[in-house]
């Protein structure tokens, strides 16, 4: 059995057949786990530059969470959202809890890693090398990429580029924020104070931009457009920016996960797309796996990842 895919996930669906006693291996083609938890190092400091925080509703997932909470990985996010322009997103009294790391949300794909077998530095480019059952763990576009026969499924989820930028500045030269929706902007969706997040009062910020703005990728203007947007009086003195090709679905899959020819297709396309999206499509896939092979047998999990 091999998951291609480190990210939730494929970590979720690789402990689950971990704990039923299948045999399973995790190839990863970064060079850590994480997926689109991943973050970049900025002037020393850890920055999420892929998922911005995650919410919990499902009883399952809120094991978890409330297991990583225990061990001190994450916290809840407190703080409104403000929202500039006309939005649909909740912002106030009626908004998800929402969680972030201290560490960095890849810190909790590490976590989830625990005990498998996981490979990084591995780019599959030929499913035909491997042998037995298979799942992508991943974005519908980049399963194309390796298994042609998922490019109907990547065209229907039509997924959209983003590019996130993190922003230090020498000193907090902006008014208080948590974080903020921006909506009908020219570049800009989310904007996040990243010292807020994670908790260390950094004066660091991280923008996401829109799908159109994604394909520019200019870092600089992002820059000049959170300057604009908060009014800041002095411009970062450090820039990361990394490039998501396929950040989001607009039209997510309503299935938990999908088959095609024999390959198992799991992650945050199905569903809702968000972090708690992309652990229960790696557990169902996971769960329908192990049905397969043992349609008569009761199962539990020793640990809920």
């Amino acid at each position: 059995m091999v998951v291609i895919g480190a990210g939730v996930a494929g970590l979720a669906c690789a402990g689950a057949l971990h704990d039923a006693g299948v045999p399973v291996r995790v190839l990863e083609r970064s060079a850590a786990p994480g997926g689109r938890l991943g973050g970049d190092v900025l002037d020393g400091r850890p920055v999420d530059l892929g998922a911005a925080y995650f919410t919990v509703s499902d009883p399952g997932f809120e094991a978890v969470v409330s297991r990583w909470q225990d061990a001190g990985l994450v916290h809840p996010w407190v703080g409104d959202f403000q929202v500039y322009g006309e939005s649909p997103h909740p912002a106030g009294a009626g908004a998800p809890v929402r969680w972030a790391a201290s560490g960095g949300l890849a810190s909790l794909a590490v976590e989830l890693a625990e005990g498998l077998d996981v490979t990084c530095g591995v780019a599959v480019k030929d499913l035909t090398v491997l042998d037995g059952t298979v799942v992508l763990a991943m974005p519908a576009p980049q399963a194309a990429s390796v298994f042609p026969a998922a490019a109907d499924l990547a065209a229907a989820q039509d997924w959209q580029p983003s590019l996130a930028v993190a922003l230090r500045y020498r000193r907090r030269c902006w008014k208080p924020l948590t974080g903020a929706f921006v909506n009908d902007h020219p570049v800009l969706t989310t904007l996040c104070d990243d010292g807020s997040r994670r908790g260390d009062g950094a004066p660091v910020l991280v923008a996401h931009t829109t799908p159109r703005f994604a394909i520019e990728s200019a870092a600089a203007d992002v820059e000049a457009a959170v300057r604009e947007l908060l009014d800041l009086p002095e411009a970062a003195v450090t820039v990361a920016a990394r490039r998501w090709p396929a950040a989001r679905p607009t039209q997510p899959s309503d299935s938990t996960f999908a088959q095609v020819e024999g390959v198992y297709l799991a992650g945050d396309g199905f569903g809702r797309p968000r972090v708690e999206a992309a652990w229960l499509s790696g557990r169902a896939v996971a769960a329908a796996i192990v049905g397969n092979q043992n349609p008569k047998t009761p199962r539990t999990a020793s640990r809920a990842r």
